[in-house]
């Protein structure tokens, strides 16, 4: 059986109906129906909603306070729509996000340390020690691989002591709040760095550092360092000793990746002590970073609160699903379709059809939402379909909603970047969650929600894959490409028994995540 809602956000006074009798069934799509829809008032949260997990406002103290709640309403609301995680995070990385932040005002955009750096900085030469060293992170890719490079940048910042800040084209504007207090970590767009091009390579310094017995005098003052999964070896010992030792003498990185290269930092010995402190829950990292530094602007928030509370927030369980194709061209609709059902129901998470009876005669009334994230809108449309035409076999009624299906990704685009941002929330408040293996939208949604997903099978053609999916052992992202060298030179050939805390992805073999102690 099928719930339909007639109420579409920015309609304040519609009223929320259920119909069974829609002769044309559709997925709901008031992301795309309402772009400049208000913010919802404080009035429209009952007293219980907004007292109810007041003590996890700060995630456990993860964020800091004394942020201007009205320029940010997501860090004041956002925890009333997720249940409290269970991880909480260490002592010991409240402490570094507090040293951080302290840095981060003392050097960040608009500071006399900063305006002092940038002129030092454009002698290109080594300026010896400097209290103020930068790493300027330069967008790559889709919106998920951004997200989750920066969380990596952000973590290099902290470990190496430098002000992360990042070069954001119009296409990422109004996506996210400030994450630091009192500052910014948008580069300026004067900063005469902008243009990486101009700038020495990590490639160019380490043949540099070859022929020169004192590297020091041939450092530069700038240099680009480019972790892309386009290279056929991405900078393969960046992880390792020597090369940090060169580059904690330079001032300003500028980093351009599309990668999770946080389990590559864990082959550092000395990072690796470090982040073992701040982070005694391995499979936690992207999770307790991502919430820190990712809280959704006021028109973000806007679309997502709407949404989640007109479609979403009276369901008893709510189960997301995302689904990516890879190859539309050769892989049928039908097949991507089995592929889901297979998945979804085989493991319970959707309920079988009445094939039978016309109408559900069990006293079962619970009520599932069903988030369907995808560029195309057929695979919505089906399922609703589906439940529509027959009642399910448990008597469970299923609401399927879809907020936007763009047809095609689009880069460098404002509006397809602040609803897929709007997506991989809404996902991320979901109480199970399906994703498409190797997607990098649906890492984000699981890192932010805690959620270790059940991962559909890659279809490149019209086949057929048994099981659909599997459950995912963590919900860290997947690093694509890893190190492919130990520091030594040797190929790595087994990167479990060399570093315990990491497994193969179950979504891509070449690929190594990090997984938690206790389940190894």
């Amino acid at each position: 059986m099928l719930i339909m809602y007639s109420k579409c956000i920015g309609h304040k006074n519609a009223s929320l109906t259920s119909s069974t009798n829609d002769s044309t069934p559709h997925t709901a799509n008031p992301i795309d129906k309402d772009k400049s829809a208000s913010l919802p008032s404080s009035t429209n949260y009952s007293s219980s909603i907004l007292i109810h997990n007041e003590k996890d406002k700060l995630l456990g103290g993860l964020l800091a306070s004394g942020f201007d709640e009205v320029s940010c309403i997501s860090r004041l609301q956002s925890h009333t729509f997720r249940k409290v995680s269970p991880h909480k995070p260490s002592q010991y990385l409240i402490s570094k996000l507090r040293d951080y932040e302290e840095l981060h005002g003392k050097c960040g955009p608009d500071t006399r340390a900063y305006k002092r750096n940038l002129k030092h900085l454009q002698s290109k030469k080594y300026i010896g020690a400097a209290m103020c060293k930068y790493i300027v992170w330069d967008p790559s890719n889709g919106l998920g691989n951004q997200m989750i490079s920066i969380v990596s940048a952000f973590l290099y910042a902290i470990l190496t002591h430098r002000v992360l800040l990042v070069r954001f084209g119009t296409d990422l504007n109004d996506l996210f709040c400030e994450p630091f207090l009192n500052s910014t970590w948008v580069l300026p767009k004067n900063t005469p760095f902008w243009n990486e091009r101009r700038v020495e390579t990590y490639q160019t310094m380490l043949k540099k550092d070859k022929a020169n017995s004192n590297p020091k005098e041939a450092l530069p003052s700038t240099l680009f360092l480019n972790l892309q999964h386009t290279l056929d070896d991405p900078e393969k010992l960046f992880h390792c000793d020597h090369s940090q030792d060169l580059l904690r003498n330079i001032p300003l990185l500028i980093l351009q990746s599309d990668q999770y290269f946080v389990p590559s930092l864990f082959m550092n010995p000395s990072f690796n002590l470090e982040i073992n402190k701040m982070f005694p829950e391995k499979d936690t990292i992207f999770h307790h970073l991502a919430r820190y530094l990712f809280h959704p602007s006021n028109e973000a928030w806007g679309l997502i609160s709407r949404f989640y509370q007109t479609y979403l927030a009276e369901a008893d369980e709510r189960i997301g699903l995302q689904i990516r194709v890879f190859s539309p061209n050769t892989t049928p609709m039908q097949a991507i379709m089995d592929l889901v059902l297979n998945c979804t129901i085989s493991n319970k998470l959707l309920p079988e059809l009445d094939t039978k009876n016309s109408v559900s005669y069990s006293p079962n009334k619970t009520l599932k939402a069903v988030l369907v994230a995808s560029l195309y809108p057929e695979y919505g449309e089906s399922l609703m379909a589906m439940y529509l035409d027959r009642p399910s076999i448990s008597g469970e009624l299923i609401g399927v909603y879809q907020p936007s299906h763009e047809e095609k990704q689009k880069f460098h685009d404002n509006m397809h970047n602040m609803k897929a941002w709007t997506e991989m929330y809404l996902l991320s408040l979901s109480d199970v969650l399906v994703t498409t293996s190797l997607s990098t939208f649906g890492y984000v949604a699981q890192g932010l929600g805690g959620l270790k997903p059940w991962l559909l099978y890659k279809l490149i053609s019209n086949d057929t894959h048994f099981p659909a999916c599997e459950r995912d052992f963590s919900f860290e992202p997947c690093n694509h490409i890893p190190p492919k060298h130990y520091c030594n030179g040797k190929a790595i050939k087994d990167y479990a028994s060399s570093f315990p805390i990491l497994r193969e992805c179950i979504d891509y073999s070449n690929g190594v995540k990090l997984v938690n102690d206790s389940t190894i």
